[in-house]
């Protein structure tokens, strides 16, 4: 996956993020950061390649993990996403 694919699917899953309206308040507190996460990917991967830091890949697991049962669609984004920058390795 080529910098514009990833992107693209950062974007989706920002959209996604954005749409979610059944949360309690720990996943609000999840969202909200895994979006901070997401918008300073995004604007890296204006200026140059994407890269990310350990604590961003910890903060999506932690997000999968903690949503993957309610909010199924999300979840499966964000495992593809964690896929994507694990065979980039990053």
């Amino acid at each position: 996956m080529n910098d514009q694919e990833l992107r693209k699917l950062l974007e989706e899953l920002h959209g996604e993020i954005d749409h979610i309206e059944t949360i309690d308040k720990n996943e609000q507190e999840l969202l909200r950061d895994l979006g901070t996460h997401i918008d300073e990917l995004l604007e890296r991967s204006e200026n140059s390649s994407v890269q990310t830091h350990s604590n961003t890949i910890l903060q999506i697991q932690d997000t999968i993990d903690h949503l993957e049962i309610t909010h199924p669609t999300l979840t499966s984004m964000l495992s593809k996403l964690l896929s994507t920058l694990s065979n980039a390795g990053i």
